[in-house]
């Protein structure tokens, strides 16, 4: 296939799932609407934004946020109608609200799932989908127990020329598979540590906290939440999990049996509790399979991507391409280019990731058909990841319970 037959392919995805969603087979005309609230206002609700405005036949109808800031911002984007509160129960109390968009911090993730599933709301929540092992099952549970349609925002499942990858993974074309190499590296100094200015009255610190132990308000902490334990799992649970899902998928893996892992704080020294540089050795002996993961924030080299290393061939994947690699004298090169830009960039303009995991959960919202990251998929990805971060805080090889 070339370029042009590509992107046809990409555009037709979309056009299909968007034409989909107002279909009478559906049991919906154009005019019947889905009510969506959004609890976690901030930059990540506002990006899914851009593609949800996009999708027919959607209004968001009612906002939640701890900070004033973000509650107003995106007042401004659902309307003066819409309800905007601090509290996530007053808005899951809404009868007229069919579904929810869940951008809020990891460790409020799963809770929020569970509230929302007991009301009666499908979810959209974004990865990583758990704060920690345990409540991979309470998750599971909640969604099978009230039957709702929960997405996990890892989209990459979404994007076409991975599925196409993971067709080219399924004939067998790469060999056997005994290893795959991910990465996650940035060059960004983002550890700068400022007061922010931020006014605690502003901020319900406390809801905030949820689970948290008790702290005083640290606007820095409060807005790099990403990077603190009570909060955040690092870069394992922030960026391994997007590859580690794909890989999953590909593969047929559940969960790492063994993890080791190193970490360091270069630039982050003093500021961040997780590490801005760390590499973590995930075994899967059943599947007889190593998956190895790099990330850090000091260097740029290989940027997002993940490799798939067979005995034929090597498959090489970012948000952009796939290219097959073959070993010598085993095949030919192969490419499926979709996205402009340099090879591994955190986003490309095609495609829209985001456009097409969001549509897939309405399509699914209105079928109650099973979206292509459910449930399991989000608690299969973040378990090597809690794995390799216990290897680090630990120091010692840890395995599965």
């Amino acid at each position: 296939m070339n370029r042009r037959e590509m992107l046809g392919l990409m555009g037709a995805a979309v056009a299909h799932s968007l034409s989909n969603l107002s279909s009478r087979a559906w049991g919906y005309t154009q005019n019947e609407r889905l009510n969506v609230g959004a609890i976690g206002t901030g930059g990540r609700f506002r990006h899914l934004m851009k593609a949800f405005q996009k999708i027919p036949g959607v209004r968001l109808t009612a906002v939640c946020d701890v900070w004033d800031k973000h509650l107003e911002m995106a007042r401004e984007i659902a309307g003066p109608r819409a309800l905007a509160t601090r509290d996530y129960h007053e808005l899951l109390e809404q009868k007229d609200i069919d579904a929810v968009i869940i951008a809020s911090p990891d460790h409020w993730h799963v809770p929020m799932t569970v509230d929302a599933c007991a009301a009666n709301k499908d979810v959209y929540v974004e990865k990583p989908l758990t704060h920690n092992l345990a409540e991979g099952r309470m998750v599971i549970d909640a969604k099978n127990k009230y039957k709702r349609i929960v997405q996990v925002g890892m989209q990459q499942r979404s994007m076409p020329h991975i599925q196409k990858a993971y067709e080219i993974v399924k004939s067998g074309r790469l060999g056997s598979i005994h290893k795959a190499h991910l990465t996650w590296n940035r060059n960004s100094a983002r550890a700068q540590k400022k007061n922010l200015g931020i006014a605690p009255e502003s901020v319900d610190w406390k809801r905030f906290l949820g689970s948290a132990k008790d702290q005083p308000f640290d606007d820095y902490r409060f807005r790099h939440w990403r990077w603190f334990w009570d909060f955040g799992g690092g870069i394992l649970t922030d960026l391994m999990v997007h590859w580690l899902d794909v890989v999953h998928w590909f593969l047929d893996l559940d969960h790492p049996a063994e993890a080791t892992a190193i970490g360091d704080n270069f630039m982050s020294k003093g500021v961040w509790e997780t590490p801005d540089t760390i590499q973590t050795l995930l075994r899967y002996p059943d599947r007889e399979m190593q998956v190895y993961f790099e990330g850090t924030f000091v260097n740029a080299r290989n940027a997002a991507m993940f490799e798939i290393m067979g005995s034929n061939a090597t498959l090489y994947v970012d948000r952009g391409r796939y290219e097959i690699h073959p070993e010598r004298g085993k095949g030919k090169y192969e490419e499926m280019i979709l996205g402009q830009g340099p090879r591994g960039a955190d986003f490309y303009n095609r495609p829209d990731g985001e456009l097409l995991h969001l549509t897939d959960w309405i399509q699914c919202v209105r079928s109650r058909g099973t979206p292509c990251a459910p449930v399991e998929a989000g608690v299969s990805a973040v378990s090597g990841a809690h794995l390799g971060n216990q290897a680090y805080r630990s120091g010692q090889l840890v395995r599965w319970k």
